[in-house]
């Protein structure tokens, strides 16, 4: 797992604004699921299952960069579970994500922002444990 900056997130929830920006951050491309769980030893065929093999494929070394906002209310939901020392404010709101990837002789740019695609995006703030 990698950290992003502590300025990379800011949040503002008594406006229902929140933003996450993040640019140039390494990571390795694992190809595929199969890969990225096997630690690039692919799967073989068979095994009781019905999938072809699944090639190992070695990762390797990309950087990405994307940019996620999330934007007004949509519905509101206030949620307390003492019993779980839990409760919490949420908003679901609309969100839109650009995202890049770039890697030795390849390069993937997302379309543009679409609100409309949105299915369901949710921030929120919570106090839980010894903060409940």
């Amino acid at each position: 797992m990698r950290r992003v900056e502590h300025n990379a997130v800011t949040t503002d929830f008594d406006s229902a604004r929140a933003r996450l920006r993040v640019s140039g951050m390494k990571v390795f491309d694992d190809h595929d699921i199969a890969n990225s769980v096997t630690y690039g030893l692919g799967l073989p065929g068979g095994l009781g299952f019905p999938f072809p093999p699944i090639p190992p494929v070695f990762p390797v070394q990309a950087v990405v960069s994307f940019d996620v906002d999330w934007s007004g209310v949509i519905a509101e939901t206030q949620i307390e579970n003492p019993a779980q020392r839990f409760k919490g404010t949420f908003l679901q709101t609309p969100a839109t994500i650009q995202w890049s990837a770039e890697q030795p002789g390849f390069r993937f740019q997302s379309e543009a922002p679409d609100p409309s695609r949105n299915l369901i995006s949710v921030f929120g703030r919570e106090k839980n444990g010894v903060f409940f």
